[in-house]
């Protein structure tokens, strides 16, 4: 049907007033419950924008009076990305008790894409603005922030700009990933991991080679693969390594994507080498893969509840929130050296 057909067209509120038999004034009284105006009328007014499929645009009407909307803007990675959703899930979650809602954009690791996201939530005067940052500058933001936008970031620390901040332990988490498979025995250890240029996965890159170090071990070095950001691209990394000689006993993928590409890489491979990887994803435990878990919903929820004590009037220095990670043994990270 074209789009510029009639019967495709949002009815509009000199519609109602027509149907209804009122003035247009008249009609948008009723639709907004103001005073003087009598029952009747009222009611004829309902039920022609009943009848109409006629709804009101509240965000419109509260911007037209000054207020901002109950908008809070999230502007992430790609929410497929059983990651992203979780997190989304935990701000969706946390935003309903206060009357607020979620909604998202995809900024597909592109600072420019980013920011012009960001500008239109803030031409749609978002009550907040989530962010999980790509790689860039965000001092632009401070005048936004000046101006009561409160800005929460994500899983990455903002970048020239202060700014209130919920993380995971990556160092660290990597660090005890590492220390489980050097306590199995393992020292041909290949880590593959994504972006380097990204700070959760410089820090998961940093605690591996911290544990390395300390146990003095050399052996890892041949195999190690970076800026792996896929499935494909880490099933072939990973197949790759399993053909050198001699092979890595053990693997360490610094996200969810990389695991389940070295799970594919690995399915054929009749005595797999150990494997842990960072983040927990469904079916991790029915595969028997061992995982550094940490709550992704907790993230979205501890960023949510920042952002509303923002909203609400808080007006301390910035605040970092670091969540904690655990090894999560199921099988495939306890195999021993082959």
């Amino acid at each position: 049907m074209p789009a510029d057909d009639p019967s495709v067209r949002r009815p509009t509120l000199t519609q109602v007033a027509a149907l209804a038999g009122v003035s247009l004034k008249t009609a948008s009284r009723a639709l907004n419950r103001e005073p003087n105006v009598a029952p009747s009328t009222g009611q004829r007014v309902l039920d022609a924008a009943d009848l109409l499929g006629y709804r009101l645009n509240g965000i419109a009407r509260e911007l037209r009076r000054g207020a901002t909307s109950a908008l809070v803007g999230l502007v992430s990675g790609d929410l497929a990305n059983p990651f992203y959703s979780a997190v989304a899930s935990g701000i969706e979650r946390e935003l309903r008790q206060h009357g607020l809602l979620l909604v998202t954009a995809n900024n597909d690791e592109d600072p420019e894409l980013e920011r012009s996201l960001v500008d239109a939530f803030l031409e749609r005067r978002v009550r907040a603005l989530l962010i999980i940052p790509s790689v860039g500058e965000h001092d632009y933001l401070s005048i936004e922030g000046s101006h009561g936008i409160p800005f929460v970031f994500l899983d990455r620390p903002p970048d020239g700009v202060n700014g209130d901040a919920v993380l995971i332990d990556n160092v660290g988490g990597a660090r005890s990933a590492a220390e489980h498979l050097l306590a199995g025995g393992h020292r041909r250890i290949a880590m593959v991991a994504d972006l380097a240029r990204m700070a959760p996965q410089r820090g998961r890159i940093d605690g591996f080679v911290a544990a390395m170090r300390a146990a003095g071990n050399t052996a890892w070095e041949p195999y190690v693969r970076t800026d792996i950001h896929d499935v494909r691209h880490a099933e072939r990394a990973v197949r790759d390594l399993l053909e050198l000689d001699p092979a890595p006993t053990a693997f360490f993928t610094t996200n969810n994507r990389l695991t389940t590409g070295a799970l594919r890489a690995m399915r054929d491979v009749a005595e797999p080498p150990a494997l842990v990887g960072f983040d927990d994803f469904d079916l991790a435990d029915v595969l028997g893969t061992t995982v550094v878990a940490h709550d992704m919903t907790a993230i979205g929820r501890e960023a949510a509840r920042l952002a509303y004590e923002r909203i609400s009037g808080h007006t301390g220095p910035a605040r970092t929130i670091v969540i904690s990670t655990s090894v999560v043994p199921r099988g495939s990270g306890e195999r021993p050296p082959r």
